[in-house]
């Protein structure tokens, strides 16, 4: 019963820790590449500068602000949701989970050197990614993780191949 009860954890498990990866390590990857474009326009850049001159409560204040921005998308959410526009829901939702993400990243770049002087922060900050590491750690040492990667990796040399033709001889 107990392995039972291991691989079904290990099966529902999988596919979400799955998803929180592709998140982490592919979107967030793209969606920071995009910010730091967007960064660079000289009207964003100034704003960027400012932010990075705040005095440290301010910084996390400009740090947690546009938490409130994804208020109104929820609300928009919840209009389509009561109109039977359940793809349109769920589609501001996305969006607007995407965009804060995204906003929020970057402050996270422009203001840690700011938020890590307050001790609290760099104590929150530490103990967030040496939980975040372990976790990963535990999720990429399981077999049906393992085998899963492997599965991928074989059919990405496929799909390689296949584009690129048959080898020269």
């Amino acid at each position: 019963m107990k392995h039972h009860l291991k691989r079904a954890l290990e099966l529902a498990f999988i596919p979400l820790a799955a998803a929180i990866f592709f998140v982490e390590e592919v979107l967030l990857h793209y969606l920071g590449v995009a910010m730091a474009a967007f960064g660079r326009w000289p009207p964003v850049a100034r704003l960027e500068r400012w932010l990075a001159g705040l005095p440290p409560w301010a910084a996390l204040l400009a740090f947690v602000a546009p938490s409130t921005l994804v208020l109104p998308v929820k609300l928009a959410a919840v209009f389509f949701a009561l109109q039977g526009r359940f793809g349109l829901a769920a589609a501001s939702i996305a969006l607007g989970k995407m965009l804060a993400t995204a906003l929020l990243a970057r402050l996270y770049q422009v203001l840690r050197p700011t938020l890590v002087t307050m001790p609290w922060f760099l104590a929150s900050e530490t103990w967030l990614f040496t939980w975040r590491d372990k976790l990963y750690a535990f999720v990429r040492a399981l077999p049906v993780w393992q085998k899963t990667k492997a599965l991928l990796q074989r059919a990405r040399s496929w799909l390689a191949e296949l584009v690129s033709g048959p080898a020269p001889r």
